[in-house]
């Protein structure tokens, strides 16, 4: 830590507190417009701490936010340890987890591969299919909101943030609640759904469409309403809705799988209260990585095993013009190097995978048209071997008054 990072953090009246007799407080994290979030520890294990402040909100989010997440009880979310509240603030106590999905994004240059954005796209899907079914929806979808875990969770992607999240539709009967127009966008304007910056009730489409461009932000490097200037907030999120509207999915997706395209045409134009196909959606990015000869692996350019595996792969293709290679996938969570299979492609299909360079030409390439009735049926049970491999989360919340 510098000088300047020292100096802050010995300013910072939290740094060293203990919390519900138990935490002590290590460093600040980040902070937004719900307060402050810090790592703590306690018993040689490490948490993170929310800070909200009850005079900027009366209504708690954190509060939301911990009944919510203490619903769930998900895998895919991080794990509940405490919330409670002192004099000044509301405090949430949760799992510490590892760096953002933005975070990592930047620190590769703001390129993620292909075989990359389709292993996220895919746990996305499971997040909020599981989600989705507990009649809750997310409202707030964007990169910063997810995260890689720690230690046996490294392989894995959680989704954070559910301050603005809420119910769909009853439990029961599982009637939707009505749609009705509202005058604020719920949720960040960049990544948020047509319907969403137009003041429509959220539900499940408005979630999945988000990811949809979450995705391609991740392979483009950057989407076409980025840095529209605007007076206000109000003028902004109106100029983005339109361009959202003029970007056809097949322009927002230029140069890359088709299949994308069909995703943000799919969430597009779904109905309020259709159920989505989950299954189509993930055998999309299924349907992808087979094209390659990969598979849903949780591989990942940020992951040292993947630098790794693009240094091998480099040279293999260039000391070998075509090569036929047997893929044994292992069981484990070791990540395999995966080479493209010559047996059943010709020369004009082999290509050099190069998991720093997300822009690739696949015009070039004789794709089979995989019939969508076909995809909803044929999960390929091996290929998601590693992400039914994830940990089960339980929750410890307790609630203190």
């Amino acid at each position: 830590m510098d000088s300047h990072s020292s100096n802050l953090s010995n300013q910072d009246p939290f740094i060293g507190k203990i919390i519900f007799d138990k935490y002590k407080i290590l460093k600040k994290l980040g902070g937004g417009t719900f307060g402050s979030i810090y790592s703590a520890e306690w018993e040689n294990k490490f948490y993170a701490i929310k800070f909200e402040d009850k005079t900027k909100y009366p209504e708690s989010l954190l509060e939301n936010e911990s009944c919510i997440m203490n619903y769930l009880k998900s895998p895919y979310l991080p794990v509940i340890k405490m919330f409670g509240c002192n004099n000044t603030h509301n405090i949430l106590i949760m799992e510490l987890m590892g760096k953002s999905l933005e975070k990592l994004f930047g620190e590769n240059n703001k390129k993620f591969s292909v075989r990359c954005v389709c292993n996220i796209g895919y746990q996305m899907m499971e997040m909020m299919e599981f989600i989705h079914n507990k009649n809750i929806i997310h409202r707030d979808i964007k990169p910063d909101n997810f995260v890689i875990g720690l230690n046996n969770k490294k392989k894995y992607i959680f989704i954070l943030d559910f301050g603005l999240s809420k119910k769909y539709r009853s439990t029961i009967k599982k009637k939707h609640y009505p749609k009705i127009v509202h005058k604020n966008l719920v949720g960040t304007a960049r990544y948020a759904s047509i319907n969403a910056l137009g003041g429509v009730t959220q539900s499940r489409r408005d979630d999945l469409e988000a990811i949809g461009y979450v995705l391609l932000y991740f392979l483009r490097g950057r989407l076409p309403w980025q840095g529209i200037p605007a007076k206000n907030k109000d003028e902004r999120n109106y100029k983005i809705m339109m361009k959202k509207k003029e970007t056809s999915a097949d322009e927002l997706c230029e140069g890359f799988p088709e299949q994308f395209s069909n995703y943000i045409n799919y969430s597009r134009n779904l109905e309020y209260e259709q159920d989505p196909d989950y299954n189509y959606l993930k055998n999309l990015f299924i349907s992808v990585l087979n094209m390659y000869g990969f598979q849903i692996d949780c591989f990942y350019d940020w992951d040292t095993e993947t630098i790794i595996y693009n240094r091998q792969n480099i040279s293999l293709i260039q000391s070998s013009s075509i090569r036929n290679t047997n893929l044994n996938i292992t069981e484990n969570n070791k990540i395999t190097n995966n080479i493209i299979s010559s047996k059943n492609l010709n020369q004009n299909q082999q290509i050099q995978i190069n998991n720093k360079q997300n822009q690739i030409n696949y015009s070039n390439h004789n794709i089979q048209n995989i019939n969508q009735n076909q995809l909803n049926n044929n999960i390929n049970e091996k290929q998601i071997n590693e992400v039914n491999k994830r940990p089960n989360n339980h929750c410890e919340c307790c609630i203190i008054i």
